[in-house]
């Protein structure tokens, strides 16, 4: 009796197969992410969304690239693909759309400070409300089992602190809305232009800090103005206009939820460091976050 050996009894097809895999790595990677490849406007897209999934420019390099940019451009090219770009691109946001948006981010700081210069006691509630509606509405669809937490906890620490503080404070809060859309919809486009200009991962992370830290610094400057203007304790009310607007970044780039509950959880620490350090602790996280090319890919 002869025993076969298994290799051998391979069908020459599965054995072809497996030897056209073994030179073609790239081919079980366009399999692996095939409808990212296929619905992507852009190999940039496919970049940041490699990204997403833990690939680097050290892991490209296995796939015989020298970034993960130059595997997404061979992903791209090798995707099939109809008509589909195309009517990805019929998406972007029109001018009356960007203007809408604009007159949104207006209208709580005009409500809070007519309301409040009425003298009506709902004026500090109502300035709330609307500070956490505008900062905080997510771009993305929110992931996570708990995904409005992190909402819930900034509509607390807004509430909280306009009951210490008054409502001044709230509407301090509010007035920092309108610079903080400006500023984020600056970041946004901004992010977006350095990816397009990008070739590797490194690269885009040097070029998307400078631009976060450039908008942190705006928005700083206009809530401290806001702050003045409302009469808001300036220590109080800018660390909270600051942690506020991170969320907001956060949250609209599809960040993970639970570094923002944390540190908004910590803002409601009833201690005056507590705002500051939640700030601070935000603030590190966004550098991480928000230089990664996967947090500025089209939703």
């Amino acid at each position: 009796m002869t025993t076969v050996d298994p290799d051998t009894a391979a069908p020459p097809s599965a054995e072809r197969a497996r030897r056209r895999a073994a030179g073609d790595p790239v081919k079980a990677l366009l399999h692996r992410h095939r409808e990212l490849c296929e619905r992507a406007v852009d190999p940039l897209e496919i970049a940041a969304g490699l990204e997403a999934h833990g690939i680097t420019d050290r892991t490209a390099a296995r796939f015989r690239h020298r970034d993960v940019f130059s595997l997404a451009e061979e992903l791209y090219a090798r995707s099939p693909r109809g008509e589909e770009p195309a009517a990805a691109t019929a998406q972007v946001p029109a001018g009356p759309s960007a203007y809408r948006a604009l007159g949104c981010a207006l209208l709580p700081g005009a409500l809070a400070a007519a309301a409040a210069a009425a003298g009506q006691a709902w004026a500090g509630p109502a300035a709330v409300t609307a500070t956490v509606a505008a900062l905080v509405w997510p771009g993305r669809p929110a992931g996570g089992r708990f995904p409005w937490l992190a909402h819930l906890l900034a509509a607390a620490v807004a509430g909280w602190a306009a009951h210490r503080y008054g409502t001044a404070l709230a509407v301090g809060l509010a007035l920092a809305v309108a610079p903080g859309h400006l500023l984020a919809a600056a970041f946004a486009a901004g992010a977006r232009a350095r990816l397009d200009g990008s070739r590797a991962l490194e690269d885009f992370a040097d070029r998307a800090r400078p631009l976060l830290f450039a908008s942190v610094a705006g928005f700083t400057a206009a809530a401290v103005g806001a702050a003045a203007l409302a009469g808001a304790p300036l220590p109080v009310a800018v660390p909270l206009a600051l942690l506020l607007f991170l969320t907001r970044l956060l949250l609209r780039h599809g960040s993970r939820r639970g570094p923002v509950a944390a540190a908004l959880a910590l803002a409601l620490v009833p201690v005056p460091a507590a705002a500051p350090a939640a700030a601070a602790v935000l603030l590190v996280h966004a550098v991480l976050a928000l230089s990664r090319a996967s947090a500025h890919a089209r939703p």
